[in-house]
């Protein structure tokens, strides 16, 4: 069981260079920078931007905090908060991933103060694969819901096993729609809608994950052979000790967060920008200030 876990955490691919703007170790806690990435060739499911150009683009980005005491908290960033990009100019902070995971964690480490002590990017191609490993992740849901644009087509009101093509829809969706009282509605809170039902499938698939290796310890070295596929994670990473660490954290519950932010016109574009509490939740990923009260 341990050597095929440790065959497949060896086989994780690398992200070069990142671990040179890493922050050092902080007392108590430990910072994993969660990015879900897109490929430009396959074109954004919503828009159909970036369908003929190269390279890749941040579609997610979050903060996982892991404590030394086993609890932990999970931070949306909004890929439309308007900050100071590594580079010297300002823009939406999903921009600074046109320069690579470096500029990613160097912007996150300045623009708001919180310390990246580890990279961890999710290609939403392998995401389909690891939900498919997992049998599936449990979804509620109060009313027909779809997404025209994902493909996200729930007929009926209830729960749902979603495979993997249907989580990637769900959890993709910037378009996402409700059928009350015979009207689709979309829902008008957008992709801060969208941040928080990430965080929620996030959360569910780590739940649901780690009741599997609970059930059956030999199914661990399948599990990361299938995380293997979907992740690249910076040098200094090991994916068995990351995974030690997690299960405890979800064992106590993972807290949720979202960022108070303020929409705001800048140049013509739409953006965000950080409203009246937001330093009482940076402050706590900082490492600079208490828990505070989970807001989703």
């Amino acid at each position: 069981m341990f050597v095929a876990a440790r065959r497949a955490a060896d086989s994780v691919p690398r992200v070069q260079g990142v671990a040179a703007v890493l922050s050092g170790a902080s007392a108590g806690f430990e910072n994993y920078l969660l990015v879900g990435s897109d490929s430009r060739a396959e074109g954004d499911p919503n828009t159909g931007e970036g369908a003929s150009g190269g390279g890749s683009r941040s579609d997610t980005i979050m903060v996982l905090r892991v404590n030394d005491d086993g609890s932990a908290g999970l931070l949306s960033i909004p890929r439309d908060l308007y900050v100071e990009v590594d580079g010297g100019h300002t823009g939406r902070i999903n921009g600074a991933y046109n320069g690579g995971a470096t500029s990613l964690v160097s912007t996150v480490q300045a623009a708001l103060g919180i310390p990246v002590h580890h990279y961890v990017e999710i290609d939403f191609v392998g995401f389909e694969a690891l939900v498919d490993a997992l049998e599936g992740v449990q979804i509620c849901f109060d009313a027909p819901t779809r997404d025209i644009n994902t493909g996200l087509n729930i007929a009926q009101p209830g729960c749902y096993l979603l495979d993997g093509k249907s989580a990637l829809a769900y959890a993709r969706s910037r378009h996402y729609e409700e059928l009350i009282d015979g009207e689709w509605r979309q829902d008008p809170t957008s992709d801060l809608g969208r941040s928080t039902r990430q965080r929620d499938f996030v959360n569910r698939s780590l739940q649901e994950a780690l009741a599997q290796v609970k059930a059956d310890p030999f199914s661990t070295g399948e599990l990361v052979a299938a995380m293997g596929a979907a992740i690249t994670i910076d040098e200094d990473l090991d994916p068995i000790d990351a995974a030690a660490s997690l299960r405890t954290a979800v064992d106590a519950g993972l807290a949720t967060y979202s960022l108070p932010v303020v929409p705001k016109t800048v140049a013509g574009a739409a953006v965000l920008l950080l409203g009246e509490g937001a330093d009482a939740v940076l402050d706590y990923f900082r490492g600079t200030g208490p828990t505070p009260v989970p807001t989703s």
